[in-house]
């Protein structure tokens, strides 16, 4: 099992020991893309859902994901994240969600970040299911990260 850090040599989960790393600043973006008919996407930019301001409710509920990740992955350790922004924006036949977070501690925010961006996209979902149930959600992924032992990550494409 080796380079599995969530695995113990008996195959047993654990949470990693951080004590030993470095307090540093870290940082990670996660996106995503929820697809839609554009008939779905031209309604969400007329705010004409009665459940109110999809993109708005949607980046709060990012937010609110993120601050909550420990509590939603069973070994994710609880971070005080510095800072969370998430961004939504429509794009021809999907939204396009990013996310970023801060923190300075012992351990990335990646996991904050990908939360963030599947919560945001799940609501938008929820919002908008009474009239597209064939929405999708996509390429959520982390495409930058920095801080710490392993340096700087940045994806392809």
């Amino acid at each position: 099992m080796s380079g599995l850090t969530h695995i113990d040599s008996a195959g047993n989960a654990v949470m990693v020991d951080v004590s030993a790393k470095d307090v540093t600043e870290r940082t990670a973006t996660a996106e995503g893309r929820i697809v839609m008919a554009p008939a779905t996407l031209a309604r969400i930019k007329e705010r004409g859902f009665k459940k109110g301001d999809v993109l708005g409710v949607a980046q709060l509920a990012g937010i609110m994901g993120a601050k909550r990740t420990a509590d939603l992955i069973p070994l994710c350790h609880p971070l005080p994240l510095a800072s969370v922004k998430v961004e939504l924006e429509p794009l021809e036949e999907a939204v396009l969600i990013r996310a970023t977070c801060k923190v300075t501690g012992r351990t990335g925010v990646e996991m904050e970040a990908l939360t963030a961006v599947a919560v945001a996209a799940l609501t938008v979902y929820d919002m908008c299911k009474a009239v597209d149930k064939a929405m999708r959600i996509t390429d959520v992924r982390l495409v930058h990260k920095a801080g710490g032992r392993s340096g700087e990550y940045r994806a392809e494409g």
